[in-house]
């Protein structure tokens, strides 16, 4: 949403010679650029806070006392489709918990549908009371490792950079094509800067001078640091850190002890992907925020990580602050229960009591063409079938049910009729990647370790982030079946087992998305995870390391449509061992 202008009647406002539109009357004011909190009256006027102090000309009045006063809260960079939902959707459940705004990344659905997918988040998002700004996918496909729905490059973005609610150039994946000086890559980056917008990471593990020549490409951030040690040199180089906590990676408790009173001002909050069950129950960045204060964080810093911190990375100077010429998104919540604000405002207009998201739920945007399933001709049990020499060992993908990095292992290869196959006892199962976008039948095979699983398989459609089908399972009849599950309701997830259909989440936006309520996108999720336990799955949800098993630009090993990639040595290697 754009700003609204300065106009000569707001200032009358902050001069107390106008009436406020609606005055937020005797709550505990908390002053994000200095940690005060102040007990006072907070005028709004337009749209806009004309002033916070004694205040009194007014309209309407909202009573705060004994209620403390926040920004709303803006997570610094998510896929607002790995919430399964698109962001009006999304928006119901995230603004209740505090959130005002976001910083979308649309690359799911601009790998699957290009510049039509984009155009359809940000039409969907258009005119919500929400501040929805759009980071703009660098990266399309994520690596030449791998097989997308399409492919975009400097002149497919340009034409988007003229809409203001773009704010930068996304995560920068492609770090070797950055750091080496890749022609293509430093055309998005010179295109970004040239409009001026920022330019953010994705460097995990990049060090050395290899990480100067990132930030000397014009990098601004980072949210792929795991340790401490890492994300210090990254700020060394100049660079933002972004901490994120989703539902997939969480670096909360691994970064925070690097936070201190000189470098605060370079830290913010992001989840990255959010499960929309952990939206519903645990919350959003508020949740971020209130595990801060929890691990020792000072509330003040871990609030000011969560709004202004963010707003000043975009260049959005009139968010993220309760303060003069700020727009009036502030949240107002019990101090003695902060899990859920009270009162949520956006532009001055409240949107949300007591965990009630209060605007009716609009008509649905039509949606773009294409983003289904597209599987090769002819597939059958025999698609899956890895042959064998000789017997030896296997390179093996050590799955980290809370990481989105995996390990390699090498494992004795259980051989049958001249194939490997899958190795129940050991846990060793075989993972399928389908191109599903353009019919190539391209199938890359590979073998992984973690997910335990006793019979069945399961299959997903949300694979980041080419968004190929990948299916990981104990049989090769089940593995099949799944995908012609999948084919049938046009993308999703599901489970199956002994030849029969156990659940299925259909995903029939772009296979990345619901076209449901979010209460009905919980319960067949929650259905689908149930039945994922049944096959033997021990962690709360197997597709979120499923999704990121396929990703070639993560270390250290993964499978997509071309094959088994080595992502260090950047590229396909053989699953025997030599």
């Amino acid at each position: 949403m754009i700003p609204p202008d300065i106009t000569p009647e707001l200032l009358s406002v902050a001069r107390g010679d106008a009436p406020a539109d609606l005055l937020i009357r005797g709550g505990h004011v908390l002053n994000v650029f200095t940690g005060d909190i102040e007990t006072a009256n907070i005028a709004i006027f337009g749209g806009r806070i004309a002033g916070i102090g004694d205040y009194s000309f007014t309209r309407d009045t909202f009573n705060a006392a004994g209620l403390t006063l926040a920004p709303g809260l803006i997570d610094a960079h998510m896929h607002v489709e790995s919430t399964m939902m698109p962001p009006a959707e999304f928006v119901r459940l995230a603004a209740p918990h505090g959130t005002i705004g976001a910083v979308f990344d649309p690359h799911e659905i601009a790998n699957v549908l290009g510049i039509p997918g984009i155009r359809y988040l940000m039409n969907d998002a258009q005119d919500l009371p929400f501040e929805a700004m759009w980071a703009l996918s660098s990266c399309v496909p994520s690596s030449p490792l791998e097989t997308s729905g399409a492919v975009l490059n400097a002149g497919d973005l340009a034409p988007l950079f003229d809409d203001p609610r773009v704010v930068a150039l996304a995560e920068m994946m492609n770090f070797p094509g950055a750091v080496n000086g890749d022609r293509d890559v430093l055309e998005k980056i010179n295109l970004a800067q040239r409009r001026g917008r920022v330019v953010d990471g994705h460097a995990p593990g990049l060090t050395g001078k290899s990480l100067q020549a990132y930030a000397a490409a014009g990098i601004s951030s980072d949210h792929e640091c795991t340790t401490a040690d890492e994300a210090r040199e990254k700020l060394r180089a100049g660079m933002t850190i972004f901490i994120r906590e989703g539902s997939a990676a969480r670096n909360l408790e691994a970064l925070l002890p690097l936070v201190t009173a000189d470098n605060k001002h370079l830290f913010c909050f992001c989840t990255d992907d959010r499960h929309p069950a952990d939206l519903k129950s645990e919350g959003h960045i508020d949740h971020v925020v209130r595990k801060a204060v929890t691990l020792g964080l000072n509330p003040a810093w871990a609030l000011a990580m969560g709004s202004l911190h963010v707003a000043r990375h975009y260049g959005r100077r009139d968010l993220g602050a309760i303060a003069p010429g700020c727009r009036a998104s502030l949240m107002a919540f019990d101090l003695q229960n902060p899990a859920l604000p009270r009162v949520v405002w956006h532009n001055g207009l409240v949107i949300a009591r007591d965990g009630e998201y209060l605007p009716p739920r609009r008509p649905a945007t039509p949606l773009p063409g294409g983003g289904g399933v597209v599987l090769p001709r002819g597939l059958g049990q025999g698609s899956f079938r890895v042959p064998a020499a000789s017997a030896g060992d296997l390179r093996v993908i050590h799955m980290h049910p809370h990481q989105i990095v995996t390990g390699e292992l090498r494992m004795p290869g259980r051989v049958q009729d001249g194939a490997y196959v899958q190795d129940t006892r050991h846990d060793i199962l075989k993972l399928a990647v389908i191109e599903r976008h353009r019919g190539s039948g391209n199938i890359g095979l590979g073998f992984v370790h973690g997910f335990r699983l006793k019979r069945g398989a399961i299959a997903s459609t949300v694979g980041h982030d080419s968004h190929n089908l990948a299916v990981v399972g104990t049989n090769d009849a089940d593995m099949l079946l799944a995908a012609r599950t999948l084919e049938a309701c046009g993308g999703g997830q599901c489970a199956v087992a002994d030849g029969s259909p156990l659940a299925v989440l259909p995903l029939p936006i772009a296979g990345l998305m619901s076209d449901r309520p979010a209460p009905e996108l919980i319960a067949a999720q929650r259905r689908l995870l149930d039945a994922a336990s049944t096959l033997g799955y021990p962690h709360d949800d197997p597709f979120m390391p499923l999704s990121f098993l396929v990703l070639p630009v993560i270390p250290a090993l993964k499978v997509t449509d071309l094959g088994l990639v080595d992502v260090g040595a950047f590229r396909v290697v053989p699953i025997q061992c030599a």
